[in-house]
């Protein structure tokens, strides 16, 4: 089935139904019978679009024949997977214009396949929407109306418009690319019914056959040579159960849904170009009320895998976590990595609904997130665990003593955080390396020492013995050092950082994901991390300086060490999640 952006969700709210549909449509009744709802006539007249209901961008793109109060959208995502942000852009650019015209935005899960759906992914797509500000005027499900294709498929064999094809699947696609007729072509409307009855049946006979639109054989348009409208299928279904042994295909299932809920314009992806033709046959075939199709570019980045389907793989596999794992594209994973809401919205909302096919750089998304987390991301202090040094400082306290300093010196608001001062004290093994003896430095956030003797082993510094000298300049120093108090409340962390989980900008559509697997993506520095660590909740983000942003995983408990997983800060020379050289 094709992928146009996908999600699956519970009953939230009542389904609605169809409007009524046009004289010539069937009229039986579906064993879903959702309540009905009236769709917006198609505009007469088309229109700029004022900015959205949250005052953002104005893309000034006048939608064919959109009309003030009366455009109606619809994101319909597929539950067989979990919300990825390619997803999240095409929800995003529907409720967009769905606001920007006064209008209405129908979530509306494609649940048509029940081998790959669930109500795990439902749910997931759901939560997920709400996290983004994503609310839909309706929520509906492609299952609600089933009883309703099937009647209109009924409906197109009696017409002559659509047959049943027992040809082998790689015969079939054979004859399709080659423009051969298939011998099931010329089939009486009497055999056709016959076979489509003995597919609903689930019979041994049935399941060899699918139902085919008869369209044409020769098109240049090779998604009009003839394409499967209905197929067998007997796993039970998450929402219907057993009922139905036979399922539209999504390109026969999206015009007559989209027409039937009063969707007046059906956003796509430009993948879907080539089968806008399909659309637009379907909806004519059946005499339904037309709904304008706009394409956007599909949203791309270097070294990442979209396809659910692979997705899949990798959790199958074991080489993830999960559909959270801040490795992935999704929206629980890149939130996990250190994603903001915000964050993700401004930079798809930024790039606009463009035709422009491009694969984008990761740094670009991190680079928007940064704005949104620098200025209220509290600061903290860390030092690597590895032959971490210490620094004896005489003149230093007799007693460690704390002290109340600003979490963020540019915004008071953030709060204040507990900074412990004593005569020794941990500094990383990578600034000790720059030391020399007498070279006065600055201790940020106390003041100046000067380093008096620098012990080593080898190449290794061991430790350091210094003065303290505050009545020192910190300008006039050329390094200013962060560093911990080495005491017990030095806090245990572990600082994971993150490469990308395929080693190939782009796989081609021949490309096996298996041969272009990272064997190594995950990278762990054990640390100690000032004491304030001790009282931080996951999902807090924050800036060990002089490191990074960080967001918490998983928190300090019991002496085991708090896990951050560092969030790239959108430099270029950075990669997503890449460990930093």
């Amino acid at each position: 089935m094709a992928e146009e952006i996908k999600v699956d969700t519970p009953p939230v709210e009542t389904a609605p139904s169809p409007s009524p549909a046009p004289e010539s449509a069937p009229t039986a009744a579906a064993p879903v019978k959702p309540k009905k709802v009236k769709g917006p006539k198609p505009a007469k007249s088309g229109g700029a679009a004022p900015k959205g209901k949250d005052g953002g961008p104005n893309y000034n793109i006048n939608l064919q024949n959109a009309e003030d109060g009366k455009v109606v959208t619809r994101f319909p995502p597929e539950p067989s997977g979990y919300l990825h942000i390619g997803h999240a852009k095409a929800a995003l650019l529907n409720q967009y214009f769905a606001q920007a015209y006064h209008g209405k935005l129908i979530i509306r899960f494609d649940d048509t396949n029940p081998s790959k759906e669930n109500v795990e992914f439902q749910d997931s797509i759901l939560e997920d929407l709400e996290l983004l500000g994503i609310k839909g005027d309706i929520i509906t499900y492609s299952s609600d109306y089933f009883q309703l294709m099937y009647d209109y498929c009924i409906q197109m064999i009696k017409e002559g418009k659509a047959y049943a094809d027992d040809t082998p699947v790689e015969q079939m696609r054979y004859e399709r690319t080659e423009g051969i007729a298939s011998g099931r072509r010329e089939r009486t409307v009497e055999e056709n019914l016959k076979w489509f009855q003995e597919m609903a049946d689930g019979t041994e006979e049935g399941l060899k056959n699918c139902i085919r639109a008869k369209i044409s054989i020769t098109s240049p348009n090779k998604t009009l040579r003839d394409p499967v409208i209905y197929r067998c299928n007997l796993t039970p279904h998450h929402r219907t159960g057993a009922t139905w042994k036979i399922y539209p295909t999504y390109d026969f299932c999206c015009p007559i849904v989209d027409s039937h809920e009063g969707v007046t314009h059906a956003l796509r992806t430009i993948e879907y170009r080539d089968r806008n033709a399909q659309y637009e046959w379907v909806l004519k075939a059946l005499k339904l009320r037309k709904v304008y199709i706009w394409d956007f570019s599909r949203i791309n980045f270097i070294k990442t895998l979209l396809s659910k389907r692979k997705l899949q793989w990798f959790v199958d596999q074991g080489l993830v976590s999960g559909w959270d794992d801040p490795r992935f594209p999704t929206v629980r994973g890149v939130r996990r990595r250190g994603m903001t809401i915000e964050g993700l919205r401004n930079f798809i909302l930024g790039q606009g609904p463009s035709k422009n096919i491009m694969n984008f750089d990761w740094s670009l998304i991190w680079a928007t997130n940064k704005k949104v987390i620098d200025p209220v991301a509290p600061r903290h202090t860390a030092v690597v665990k590895e032959n971490v040094v210490k620094i004896t400082i005489e003149g230093g306290p007799a007693v460690p003593y704390k002290e109340q300093k600003p979490k963020h010196k540019k915004n008071p608001a953030v709060g204040v955080k507990q900074v412990i001062y004593a005569s020794e004290v941990y500094v990383d093994q990578e600034d000790a390396l720059t030391f020399k003896e007498g070279e006065e430095i600055t201790l940020m956030d106390w003041g100046n020492a000067i380093l008096k003797t620098i012990h080593k082993e080898g190449e290794t510094v061991t430790g350091i013995d210094a003065v303290l000298n505050l009545e020192g300049d910190f300008r006039k120093t050329e390094k200013k050092i962060t560093w911990l108090a080495a005491t017990e409340e030095a806090t245990p962390i572990d600082l994971v950082d993150f490469d990308y989980l395929i080693t190939k900008d782009k796989l081609a559509d021949t490309d096996d994901v298996k041969d272009f697997v990272n064997p190594n993506t995950v990278f762990h520095t054990p640390g100690f991390g000032d004491l304030n660590v001790r009282d931080m909740k996951v999902g807090d983000i924050i800036q060990f300086e002089r490191k990074g942003y960080y967001r918490l995983d998983t928190a300090y408990a019991n002496g085991q060490p708090a896990v951050f997983f560092t969030i790239p800060d959108g430099k270029v020379v950075q990669k997503y999640g890449a460990k930093k050289a």
